[in-house]
């Protein structure tokens, strides 16, 4: 297997979130130890009832605990904690390609990119369902449609990451949800992004996913929407007051062509509800003008932040 072989000294950290991964987390442990031999690989248990901590320690990994459940609370721990030049963020159910990570590390820094996404290409139906390849090129075109198209693989478990990303990213979401939350931060701060093609695999005999196709793409769906909200407040409060008013004219033309006819209004609480719809319209036009505003203020803050930190190939060293 490749391994990295780079003119510049980074610090490497592979973060695994992991939740009873006790069938497999020995391998991704050894694999990425194999194929980035200088990185210090992290595990995060998040309350496993399984032997995934002590697999995890025996294997050469450094363990630690995030006691929150949600993988969203694990990527945040462990963002707050590790502080390395270049951070590989995995999945510890062994279905991603090891083999890949010193390429994505090497692109990662040779063109200063601050993501490589590894985009998951498999043959193998059960790996990769159909329910699930649907739901991702779903809700990956709606946040491409709202946001701009950066990524064809949104929901992947498989990504590296610059030091002043991570130091950027918020992280406010607590399960699934991270991954939409993460795209959607890169996108807004317009960093450089690149997708990377790596084969995905079934999981091993005796491993369980924990990914709920319906439950987590509600929340997925609900998280995009919270984003469109605070990172769009303009288009979504302007579409909100357009279908108000849409709605308030069309309930209204009975009562003004029966005005027209006899000179007389008699459906008041018609005439009534539609005006408070124009009002409520014209409120959510103003809130949206307002909070873009706030919204813009709030990304020059983030974009600050990230330039406080060096870009990936910064860190020029003495060759060894």
């Amino acid at each position: 297997m490749d391994t990295v072989t780079l003119d510049l000294q980074c610090k490497i950290a592979v973060l695994v979130p992991c939740y009873n991964e006790a069938v497999t987390i020995r391998q991704v442990v050894e694999d990425f130890h194999r194929v980035l031999p200088a990185a210090t690989v992290y595990v995060y248990d998040n309350n496993s009832k399984d032997d995934t901590v002590a697999i995890a320690r025996a294997a050469g990994a450094v363990v630690r605990s995030e006691p929150l459940q949600g993988k969203g609370h694990v990527v945040r721990r462990m963002f707050s904690d590790i502080d390395a030049d270049v951070y590989v963020l995995v999945d510890g159910d062994s279905t991603y390609e090891a083999a890949a990570a010193p390429k994505m590390v090497q692109a990662l820094i040779d063109d200063n990119l601050d993501i490589v996404n590894g985009v998951r290409e498999s043959d193998i139906k059960e790996a990769y369902r159909p329910g699930h390849r649907f739901g991702n090129w779903l809700l990956t075109s709606l946040v491409a449609w709202m946001f701009g198209h950066r990524t064809t693989d949104m929901l992947t478990g498989y990504r590296v990451f610059s030091r002043r990303f991570v130091r950027s990213f918020p992280a406010l979401t607590s399960g699934f949800e991270i991954e939409t939350e993460i795209v959607v931060h890169a996108l807004e701060l317009r960093v450089l992004m690149r997708d990377y093609v790596t084969s995905y695999r079934d999981r091993p005999a005796g491993s369980t996913s924990k990914l709920n196709t319906i439950r987590d793409g509600v929340r997925i769906l609900r998280t995009i929407g919270f984003l469109i909200k605070e990172e769009r407040p303009l288009t979504f409060f302007v579409t909100l007051g357009a279908l108000l008013l849409i709605l308030a004219t069309a309930i209204f033309i009975p009562v003004f062509l029966e005005y027209l006819h006899t000179g007389t209004v008699r459906r008041f609480p018609t005439a009534i509800l539609a005006t408070g719809m124009v009002l409520s319209a014209m409120l959510s036009i103003t809130c949206g003008l307002v909070l873009s505003t706030v919204t813009l203020g709030r990304r020059e803050i983030k974009r600050l932040i990230y330039l406080q930190y060096p870009n990936p190939s910064s860190r020029k060293l003495e060759p060894r």
